[in-house]
């Protein structure tokens, strides 16, 4: 692939308690970790747990085309069923069924 600018990447987050957030990030950022709904996240976790905290973050596809990662993302989202809020905190698109 050519200038890693240009890069455009579709992501996993795995927090603490194994649920899953999956995202895209268009500027391929390192310090970008998504836009997850906080509140929905922190009634996961009591307040000792938040002390200390550490997520995982999964580079699961990449591409230079916007369209493919748009594609890709809501594939993925069903794939790993991130918007079941059992496994994960994907809030769209809705489950099926």
């Amino acid at each position: 692939m050519s200038d890693s600018r240009s890069i455009k990447v579709v992501y996993k987050i795995t927090y603490p308690n194994g649920k899953i957030y999956i995202g895209k990030d268009l500027t391929d950022s390192i310090n970008y970790f998504g836009s997850a709904n906080s509140e929905l996240i922190a009634l996961d976790f009591t307040r000792k747990q938040r002390r200390d905290f550490t997520i995982r973050k999964e580079i699961l596809f990449e591409s230079e085309d916007t369209t493919e990662i748009n594609r890709k993302e809501i594939e993925l989202i069903r794939e790993y069923r991130s918007n079941d809020p059992e496994i994960g905190y994907n809030q769209w698109p809705k489950p099926r069924g």
